[in-house]
């Protein structure tokens, strides 16, 4: 490339130098050393303008080549993606069909799940309230039993006992001289009778007070098994254990 910048500079320096021919603006130059800077110029250009002057003159059909492999590009990826895209919908359709079916199936199974564990439930909480029912009559009716045989047993012993007092009042009263004696001994007894029927009936509603505390103590606990078990049921945490709840 330097030889090309040396010989234009000396082409314009045989112009300058040229001889002019009035009255116009030519000159006479020497052919031979025009012709042979010229050559030397020729020569001294790259290749690479040549190779570049030929894409210039094939530019047109280079930029038809290559907007024509650019439209067939991008009709090819247009087919493509229409093709992707319709293969996608058809995949999340199935799957957004399998998964309304496999959703569809496990309401289903926690449906009947949940009516089991109600009946379940239900069923343990009828037993449960049916053991605690014969147990409180069970308990009822023993406690009524003893309270009524303590008490035939307090009124027995309080007959027995005016029975003997008046018996006694009776024979002191045949006895003149301990007669005050007969009274103040009748009223004793008599006070003992009623101070041990006292004491009989006391002890006979301690007793039944007793088993009444003991059946609302079990009662409580049932009541608070079946409230553990409908609390456990809503969580979903499944069917409590109430029978040993209640065993406890």
């Amino acid at each position: 490339m330097y030889r090309v910048f040396e010989a234009l500079d000396e082409l314009v320096a045989i112009v300058e130098e040229a001889r002019g021919i009035p009255p116009t603006r030519s000159c006479i130059v020497p052919r031979g050393d025009v012709l042979e800077l010229l050559d030397d110029v020729r020569d001294a250009l790259p290749g690479e303008l040549d190779d570049a002057q030929d894409v210039l003159d094939h530019r047109d059909k280079i930029v038809t080549d290559a907007r024509s492999a650019a439209e067939t590009t991008v009709t090819g990826a247009n087919d493509q993606a229409r093709e992707t895209v319709g293969s996608a919908r058809e995949e999340a359709d199935r799957i957004l069909s399998d998964a309304k079916a496999h959703a569809d199936r496990m309401v289903a199974e926690a449906s009947a799940h949940a009516d089991h564990l109600v009946s379940t439930a239900q069923a343990d909480a009828d037993r449960v309230v049916a053991d605690g029912n014969a147990e409180f009559e069970a308990v009822t009716g023993r406690a009524r039993v003893e309270s009524e045989r303590m008490a035939e047993a307090g009124q027995a012993s309080y007959d027995r006992s005016v029975a003997e007092g008046q018996a006694e009042q009776a024979r002191l009263i045949a006895q003149t001289e301990v007669v005050r004696a007969a009274h103040a001994e009748s009223a004793r007894v008599i006070d003992a009778a009623h101070a041990e029927a006292d004491r009989m009936r006391d002890e006979c509603d301690q007793y039944v007070d007793s088993k009444l505390a003991e059946f609302e103590e079990t009662l409580d606990n049932t009541l608070r098994t079946v409230g553990r078990g409908r609390h456990q049921l809503r969580s979903g945490a499944g069917a409590p254990d109430y029978a040993g709840d209640y065993r406890r």
